[in-house]
């Protein structure tokens, strides 16, 4: 019977030097970028008064996100190329098409499809959220004196 043979000796692990300090220390930051926030509707509607007005408070992608105050008639007009959507934050708006009107409240929206002339009515001070392509005119195909480039709140 041959002798039983002792098991070969294990030999330890390779070990890595001990991490130094600045190994444990956090890297240190090559640029101080802002810290994320929220956008704060009601905050930004408070920051102006000018009626008929968009102010532009967000972008995504090539869309804008944009707020304005309303009261009276805006003018009758179309976007031929995009739709709109108007989402009212505070007021009643009521939005009169050729088929009929639609009336919304605070927290409701309504999207004006591409091509639908379309005219916005506030009969008291109306706080509205729109989203639309960047560089859309307010007043569509109609232009006059009413027509203003969205301005930034950002």
């Amino acid at each position: 019977m041959p002798e039983p043979t002792s098991p070969a000796p294990i030999s330890p692990a390779p070990t890595s030097p001990a991490p130094t300090t600045t190994e444990l220390a956090a890297p240190a930051p090559t640029a101080t970028a802002p810290a994320p926030v929220a956008v704060n509707i009601a905050e930004k509607l408070s920051q102006f008064g000018e009626l008929w007005s968009q102010k532009r408070i967000a972008v995504l992608n090539d869309y804008e996100v944009k707020v304005a105050k309303l009261k009276g008639e805006f003018v009758r007009h179309t976007h031929e190329d995009t739709d709109e959507l108007f989402l009212v934050v505070a007021g009643r708006l009521t939005i009169q098409l050729r088929d009929g009107d639609v009336v919304l409240g605070p927290g409701e929206l309504f999207v004006v499809p591409r091509g639908v002339e379309h005219c916005p009515v506030a009969h008291e001070e109306t706080a509205i959220l729109l989203v639309e392509p960047a560089g859309t005119l307010n007043t569509g195909d109609a232009g006059g004196p009413m027509t203003k480039p969205a301005e930034s709140l950002a």
